[in-house]
């Protein structure tokens, strides 16, 4: 396994299959009463924040304590970083503090790479200016094969703001990799001229994409990019790339809808649509604790003594080494 997870692109088809299917053995510890199994007992996590974020932030912080790690959340408010130290030094003061993995986000593309070669941690990358955030994607492959037996041939589009996402990025990177098919959809003003060279299609027509997907994942507006004028009005934009009632109707049996989150219920989403039972968007939140405890557990080489059901005896493993159904799971 590799030591950092910095973009999609360090993974091979078959890590994303190993870390799948760990994932799907950690998922039932969320549904005991005791949520946790003792992996990574002993070794510690810190959450790096340099931007806000809620889902993300809890997510690790709720994988890595299931894992029974020790936890430190840091975020640049009322610390060190507001009065000016650099990116290093505070990498450096968390390397002395003997931290294991590192779990950052930042404004800054390319800001997980840097803090790599800093630092003797795992490096996991929780989402990097407009670049990546690979977590996200694999959390929603996880989600899609939930409902479609291969990702072969499987038809997704990711329709918004594809120009600022690294949501889209990741995920039509990781839907490639794994056999799919991926069509970016939005005004031309937010699609990347860069953005065939993902492997994926581009569309400026929603309504003719619809029939054909498997998979239709929304992208949220942030509302701060109208005031750069991107599209000319918010209305404007949910009337041509909305996910109305009457878009889901043109989509086949069968189909899922997916979002990243939070939504803007009403502007990229209806909200009638977004309860739907085949919007899928509260297991993704879900499903992310599981892939999360799961790249943790590779990334720091989890004691495979430790059984996943807590017991004191050996655990079982799946071929090529994940924790398998060991008793109670």
């Amino acid at each position: 396994m590799i030591r950092h997870l910095l973009s999609i692109n360090d993974l091979s088809r078959g890590d994303v299959v190993r870390i799948l299917d760990t994932a799907e053995s950690f998922r039932e510890v969320g549904t005991r009463v005791i949520k946790k199994v003792p992996a990574l007992r002993g070794r510690t996590v810190v959450n790096l924040f340099f931007e806000n974020s809620t889902r993300t932030r809890i997510s690790f912080e709720l994988a890595a304590k299931r894992l029974s790690a020790d936890v430190i959340n840091f975020s640049t408010g009322g610390s060190s970083v507001a009065k000016g130290e650099s990116l290093k030094d505070t990498a450096l003061t968390l390397q002395a503090m003997g931290a294991d993995a590192i779990v950052i986000r930042h404004s800054s593309s390319g800001a997980p790479y840097t803090l790599s070669s800093w630092v003797g941690a795992s490096v996991l990358n929780a989402g990097d200016g407009t670049h990546e955030h690979p977590t996200q994607a694999l959390l929603d492959l996880f989600t899609i094969r939930e409902h479609f037996p291969s990702f072969e041939g499987l038809r997704l589009a990711i329709v918004g703001d594809v120009r600022h996402s690294r949501v889209a990025r990741s995920l039509t990177l990781a839907t490639s990799k794994m056999g799919g098919e991926v069509t970016l959809v939005g005004p031309p003003t937010l699609i990347p001229p860069e953005a065939p060279a993902w492997g994926a299609e581009v569309s400026h027509d929603f309504d003719s994409v619809l029939p054909k997907l498997d998979v239709c994942y929304m992208l949220r507006i942030q509302r701060e990019r109208q005031q750069q004028q991107f599209f000319p009005s918010v209305r404007e934009y949910a009337r041509l790339f909305g996910l109305t009632r009457a878009r889901v109707e043109a989509l086949p049996d069968g189909a899922v809808i997916m979002h990243p989150g939070p939504m803007n219920r009403g502007v990229e989403i209806a909200s009638d649509v977004a309860d739907l039972p085949r919007a899928v968007i509260t297991d993704q939140v879900t499903n992310g604790i599981a892939v999360r405890m799961s790249l943790l557990y590779l990334l720091l080489g989890g004691d495979a003594s430790r059984s996943i059901a807590g017991s004191d005896e050996p655990a079982e493993e799946a071929p090529g080494g994940e924790p398998g159904a060991a008793a109670g799971a």
